[in-house]
C-alpha cells in the first residue's frame, strides 16, 4: 500500500504542472513515511486512505523544507538540503507549493478530517515559532519543551491517527491519543539519536541540535543533574560549534548521570501509554516497536 501512496504523491506533484517544482521535489528523500504508514495501518480497508497518506506526506515535506531554511540546515537525511543546493527562496516556495496542493486535495475529504489536519498544521507552525524562540537561550523548562515538541511534531501524527480512525469508523479519540504519544516518543528518540549516533548514521553532524541552539530533553535533564561550574560549562557550549573535547565531555556527563537512559525511559512510558489506548491493534504495537528501537 505504501507503493500506492508514493504513486499518488508523484501524481499530485506532477499535477502542479511546473517542471522545476517536480525536479526539486525529486531531490527530496522520502524518509520513513511514518504518517502514511500510520493511516494505512489504522484504515486498511478505506479506498481513500492512500490519498490521505499522500496529502499528509506532502504537508510533512513542506514543513521540513521550511524547517531547513529556519535552521539554515545544509543536510537532510544524508543529502544536501534544497536551501543548500538552490537557495532559501526556492526552498520556501517549493514548501508553499506542496502545502497548497495538499490543502486543495484535502477539501475533498469529510470536513472533520480536513479541519483536524488543518488545525494540526497551524499548531505545527506555532511549535516552530516556539522552537525558534527557545533556541535564543538555554531553555531549562522541561514542560515548555514538551509542549513545543507536541506542537511541532506530535500534533500532525496525532491528527493522522485520528483521521484514519474516522475513515475506518473506529473510535477516533482513542486513536488520536495513540498518535499523540507515538509522536512525542518519536521525537524524543530523535533527540537521543542526535547525541548517541555518529555523523554517517544520522546523515548530519552529531550533536547538531545543540549547536543549532536546541536544548532538547537530554540536555535539560543533564542541566538538572549538574551544578556550579559544570552547569555554566554546559550553557557555555550551547548554540555554537563544539570541539571534539566538548562533545566527549557532554557525552561523558550524560553517561555518568544516566541521562540517555532517563530519556529512553520516558519515551518508553509514552509508548506504553499509546499501546494502552489501542490494545487490540497488534500492527500499531509493531509501529511503536519500530520507533523505540530504531537507530536513525
Amino acid at each position: 500500500m505504501l507503493e500506492r501512496v508514493e504513486a499518488i504523491i508523484q501524481q499530485l506533484v506532477n499535477e502542479v504542472d511546473f517542471p522545476q517544482a517536480s525536479e526539486l521535489f525529486a531531490t527530496l528523500s522520502g524518509g520513513k513515511r511514518l504518517r502514511a504508514r500510520l493511516i494505512l495501518t489504522i484504515a486498511p480497508n478505506d479506498s481513500r486512505a492512500p490519498l490521505l497518506g499522500a496529502i499528509v506526506e506532502l504537508i510533512h515535506a513542506a514543513s521540513l523544507l521550511h524547517d531547513d531554511v529556519i535552521d539554515e540546515a545544509m543536510m537532510r537525511r544524508g543529502t544536501p538540503s534544497v536551501n543548500a543546493t538552490h537557495g532559501s527562496k526556492l526552498a520556501i516556495m517549493l514548501g508553499d507549493i506542496l502545502y497548497s496542493k495538499a490543502f486543495s486535495e484535502l477539501t475533498s475529504f469529510d470536513p472533520e478530517i480536513s479541519f483536524s489536519i488543518s488545525q494540526s498544521v497551524m499548531k505545527l507552525s506555532v511549535g516552530e515559532m516556539m522552537d525558534v524562540a527557545m533556541a535564543e537561550s538555554f531553555n531549562v523548562n522541561r514542560e515548555e519543551y514538551l509542549k513545543m515538541l507536541y506542537l511541532k511534531t506530535a500534533t500532525l501524527i496525532e491528527s493522522c491517527a485520528y483521521c484514519a480512525a474516522i475513515l475506518e469508523n473506529k473510535e477516533a479519540a482513542r486513536y488520536g491519543l495513540y498518535g499523540k504519544n507515538l509522536g512525542l516518543a518519536f521525537q524524543i528518540v530523535d533527540d537521543i539519536l542526535d547525541i548517541t549516533s555518529d555523523d554517517e548514521t544520522l546523515g548530519k553532524p552529531a550533536l547538531n541540535d545543540f549547536v543549532e541552539g536546541k536544548a532538547t530533553l537530554p540536555y535539560i535533564d543533564l542541566y538538572d543533574a549538574l551544578d556550579g561550574d559544570e552547569r555554566d560549562k554546559l550553557v557555555g557550549c550551547h548554540g555554537r560549534e563544539l570541539s571534539k573535547a566538548e562533545k566527549v565531555w557532554i557525552r561523558d556527563r550524560m553517561e555518568h548521570f544516566g541521562v540517555i537512559e532517563r530519556s529512553y525511559h520516558y519515551a518508553q512510558e509514552l509508548c506504553d501509554e499509546a499501546i494502552r489506548c489501542v490494545p487490540e491493534e497488534a500492527a500499531l504495537r509493531a509501529i511503536i516497536a519500530s520507533v523505540i528501537q530504531r537507530s536513525y
